[in-house]
C-alpha cells in the first residue's frame, strides 16, 4: 500500500506541473456541453441521458489513455525496478477513476445548468454514474497499456476500446434511463449489481495479465 501511495503522489504532482493536459481536459467537457447546448437547446430524457454519455466517454478516453501512452521506455524500466507490475496498475487505476468521477461530476453539473434536470432519482443516477467512471477507468487504463506497447498507439487505443466498451456503455446507458424515468428501484439495483460484476471482471482481468504485458 505504500508503493501504491507514493505512485499516486507521484501521478498527483505531476498532473499539477503539468496543469495545461488538465486544464484542456476542462475546457474540453465545458465547451463539449455548451456547443450541445447552443446546437439542442430542449433536449427529451433519451436524448439527455445518451449525449451526456457520449461526452463522458470522449472525455474519459482522452483523459485516461494517456496513462500509458505518455511514459517512455526508460521510465517503464525505472518503475520495473522499483515497484510490481500490480501496484503499479491499481496506483494508476485509483488515480484515473479519481480524476474520471471529478470529471464525471463537473460534466453533470454543466448539463443541469445548461440543459436542465430530467433525473427523477437522483440518487441512483449518482450512483450509476460513480460505478460508470470506475468501469471507464478500469477498461480504458489496461487499454492504455497494450497499446503503449505498439505502433501509432494514439490511433490504436480507440479501436481496441469500440469492442470492450460497448456492452459496459449499454448497461450504463439502460440504467440511466431508469434512473431519469423514476422506475421501480428493484430494476435499478439488478442494472447496478451487473455493472459492479462487470467492473470487477474487468479489473481482475486487467489484475492477471498486466503482468506479461508490462514485462514486453
Amino acid at each position: 500500500m505504500s508503493a501504491i501511495q507514493q505512485l499516486i503522489k507521484k501521478e498527483l504532482l505531476l498532473e499539477w506541473r503539468q496543469r495545461y493536459a488538465l486544464n484542456g481536459i476542462l475546457i474540453q467537457v465545458l465547451s463539449s456541453v455548451f456547443v450541445v447546448y447552443l446546437a439542442i437547446k430542449v433536449l427529451n430524457n433519451n436524448t439527455w441521458n445518451g449525449v451526456f454519455w457520449v461526452v463522458m466517454l470522449f472525455i474519459s478516453i482522452n483523459a485516461i489513455a494517456k496513462s500509458f501512452i505518455g511514459e517512455g521506455k526508460g521510465k517503464n524500466l525505472y518503475y520495473h525496478m522499483l515497484v510490481q507490475p500490480q501496484q503499479l496498475l491499481v496506483a494508476k487505476f485509483i488515480y484515473n477513476a479519481l480524476l474520471n468521477v471529478v470529471l464525471a461530476a463537473l460534466c453533470l453539473a454543466t448539463f443541469i445548468l445548461l440543459l436542465g434536470n430530467p433525473i427523477d432519482s437522483v440518487g441512483f443516477y449518482f450512483a450509476i454514474t460513480f460505478l460508470g467512471c470506475i468501469g471507464f477507468a478500469s477498461t480504458f487504463t489496461m487499454l492504455s497499456a497494450i497499446a503503449s506497447k505498439a505502433g501509432n498507439s494514439n490511433l490504436l487505443m480507440p479501436v481496441l476500446s469500440l469492442p470492450i466498451i460497448i456492452p459496459l456503455l449499454l448497461i450504463i446507458i439502460k440504467a440511466s434511463k431508469r434512473a431519469i424515468d423514476g422506475l421501480d428501484s428493484s430494476l435499478i439495483l439488478k442494472d447496478l449489481e451487473i455493472l459492479f460484476a462487470f467492473n470487477c471482471l474487468v479489473f481482475f482481468l486487467a489484475y492477471l495479465l498486466f503482468p506479461s504485458v508490462w514485462k514486453e
